[in-house]
């Protein structure tokens, strides 16, 4: 039988370490390459990690962060449903489509981008003021994808491919705090 109290947060933390893949290498790539069919395709489809990251390290950090944690961590996964959308159409749908974007579509895009810096900003506070997880990916997570969620609506730079590698190490670091975490006692 497993122990949910240890398998739940483990999943969640290599789900954070292969949406961190999904981010920094790609990114890292890009400062050489530009943006390619593959590394867009890998963008996209990694978002899908992002839930049961950001759900372990709710889970993680729950008994210290209090209502504010817990309307931040509400407001990060809305903002993560909307930006793993947002993630998956400019890397798996725009990115291989040949014609201009519908102004409709650009301002969605944007909306969904605004969401998840949101949540991102809420969800960074709570990591630091719950001081739970260490102080620099905590202050990083609220920074770094702010950063990450300016720089998708924009055009690929060697500082966007940075700003992929940061988030990237931000979430390595906060995962494998909560992997190394001993399970509370029932």
């Amino acid at each position: 039988m497993t122990d949910n109290r240890i398998f739940l947060p483990r999943f969640g933390a290599v789900c954070g370490i292969v949406l961190a893949l999904s981010i920094g290498v790609p990114g890292a790539v890009e400062a050489f390459t530009g943006e390619t069919a593959f590394t867009s395709a890998v963008i996209g489809l990694g978002t899908a990690f992002g839930a049961p990251a950001v759900l372990a390290l709710h889970g993680h950090q729950a008994h210290a962060s209090g209502r504010f944690g817990a309307f931040a961590f509400a407001a990060n996964m809305l903002g993560l449903g909307v930006f793993t959308g947002v993630a998956f159409a400019l890397n798996l749908v725009i990115f291989f489509s040949s014609g201009p974007v519908a102004p409709v579509t650009a301002v969605v895009l944007k909306a969904g981008s605004l969401v998840f810096v949101l949540g991102s900003v809420l969800f960074g506070v709570s990591l630091v003021r719950a001081r739970v997880f260490p102080v620099v990916p905590s202050w990083g997570y609220g920074i770094g994808f702010v950063l990450l969620a300016v720089f998708a609506v924009l055009p690929d730079t060697p500082v966007s491919a940075l700003v992929h590698v940061a988030c990237a190490a931000v979430l390595v670091w906060l995962s494998l705090t909560v992997w190394s975490a001993r399970p509370a006692l029932a």
